[in-house]
């Protein structure tokens, strides 16, 4: 009987169930499901389907189940951050979330900093500011007077809401709470001034686990849909961030780490929360990782950027437009893919062609030239953050890790590896899902830590690198850029 671990890996545009298992060719990964994770948007709102995806994780349960010779150890769920459920005092979910690309929390911060400084808030919880953190998403409900706030008993967490559906157990997990803006970084607990501030007290969160915990078995009722059996449900880093950074395959400390996918997060790995004025300043964020760490990072749109205008063209493969982007004018048009016209347009294509005309640059006129402004931009502002991260970071960094969807990207992986001047090591790109074994693996004492997980990574994960090229190029194209933002 082989024995595994049940990783449940969702994202803001698709989910699935992996089985995982340690072999003597290190570890081994099947997909069990896939599904999509669309957005509902209903009267000027927008949501998430929390029940769809409890029925898309019950169905992987159902059919990994029905494996033979499979011995499923435990089940991790990770997620995107910020995001929560309403419970009720009847223990039931009060609404479908919102999604943190709801309008509700425009002008959210500037309406919570009138009450409580901005550098206080930074002060207590080392977190970048950005509009749709929980913090500011619970102040702006508190204010509408939002009814499912109002009769909340207690707040779940994306991960923890569907860990409390499969066990019943309701918990309040540190990597993904510190997202909200509602940890204090030097404690790493929730912080009752914060709390206070928007009407809430500890006792509208579940018990706080950190990554390795435990939350509970699945219920009778879960166990009788999917004939499985008192499975435990194991707290990994249920943001998927987290779970990502722990599966890089480093072999040393000087390294950042680019998560690639819909949105990018860059950062590097601290033994303590980093809060001063600088980092303020440049809005860098301190969230919480795995056996104490601290993901000193900075938030990046993606590949959002390309998503968003691929829903306009249809079914196009990757290939297809690389091929296309790398066909075209190198530098001929740049964005600041962090500006705010990018954050939910509804025409991406129309977005970029207007900040490219208002910038006084050529306006992308192809698909290819719209492909190509996007992975430039990006790479050039991968190069600026990296900046910072030297400026603000005493130890050296010589080795960049591209983990998750991105690392796929040969074209976009050299790119990045031109801009910011070091080997960038492409992948894994299941380093979510890895991670998210990984800490099953350790609570169930089949791994020692994640330095050795780390280590057989490296080892059983085909890795690629990138060498820097063409420097004299990159460094022209990078003063263009930083002309360019406005």
């Amino acid at each position: 009987m082989k024995q595994c671990f049940f990783a449940v890996d969702l994202g803001a545009t698709s989910g699935r169930t992996i089985l995982g298992s340690f072999t003597s060719n290190g570890l081994e990964m099947k997909e069990v499901n896939r599904f999509p994770n669309h957005l509902i948007e209903v009267n000027g709102h927008f949501y998430w389907d929390i029940y769809e995806l409890y029925r898309n994780i019950i169905e992987g349960l159902k059919l990994a189940s029905r494996k033979e010779n499979v011995e499923i150890v435990s089940i991790g769920i990770d997620t995107w951050g910020v995001d929560f459920v309403c419970v009720g005092k009847d223990g039931h979910l009060l609404r479908q979330p919102y999604s943190y690309r709801d309008p509700h929390t425009e002008g959210a911060p500037e309406a919570f900093f009138s009450r409580i400084p901005r550098k206080h808030v930074y002060e207590l919880t080392g977190i970048q500011v950005m509009n749709f953190n929980s913090l500011f998403q619970l102040d702006a409900m508190r204010r509408a007077g939002d009814s499912a706030l109002a009769a909340a008993e207690k707040i779940l967490f994306t991960p923890d809401a569907l860990s409390y559906l499969l066990t019943g157990e309701m918990v309040t997990e540190y990597t993904i709470a510190t997202t909200a803006q509602l940890v204090n970084a030097s404690t790493r607990k929730l912080e009752s001034e914060l709390l206070q501030a928007v009407g809430l007290t500890e006792s509208h969160f579940g018990r706080f686990v950190y990554p390795g915990e435990k939350v509970g078995e699945l219920s009778a009722e879960v166990q009788r849909m999917t004939g499985l059996g008192a499975i435990p449900v194991i707290a990994v880093a249920g943001h998927d961030t987290a779970s990502a950074v722990a599966a890089v395959p480093a072999q040393s400390s000087h390294f950042a780490y680019l998560s690639s996918g819909t949105w990018s997060l860059m950062g590097i790995e601290a033994d303590a929360p980093i809060i001063t004025p600088e980092t303020e300043a440049l809005n860098y964020t301190n969230e919480g990782g795995v056996e104490g760490t601290i993901r000193f990072l900075k938030n990046i749109c993606g590949m959002w950027l390309l998503e968003r205008c691929r829903l306009q063209w249809g079914e196009t493969s990757y290939p297809e437009l690389i091929a296309e982007a790398n066909a075209c004018e190198a530098f001929r048009s740049l964005i600041y893919p962090d500006d705010a016209s990018f954050a939910n347009p509804s025409d991406m294509e129309q977005a970029i062609k207007d900040y490219c005309k208002s910038t006084g640059q050529p306006v992308p006129e192809t698909r290819g030239q719209i492909v190509r402004c996007i992975f430039e931009s990006l790479s050039l502002r991968y190069r600026q953050v990296l900046d910072d991260l030297r400026a603000l970071f005493s130890r050296p960094i010589d080795t960049l890790h591209v983990i998750g969807g991105g690392s796929r990207n040969d074209l976009l992986n050299q790119w990045t590896a031109n801009a910011v001047g070091i080997p960038v090591v492409a992948g894994p790109s299941e380093a979510t899902a890895i991670g998210n074994i990984m800490l099953q693996a350790i609570s169930a004492g089949k791994a020692q830590d994640v330095p050795s997980m780390r280590k057989l990574v490296a080892a059983s994960i085909p890795l690629k690198t990138f060498q820097p090229q063409d420097d004299a190029v990159w460094s022209e194209a990078y003063a263009q850029f930083k002309r360019i933002v406005r």
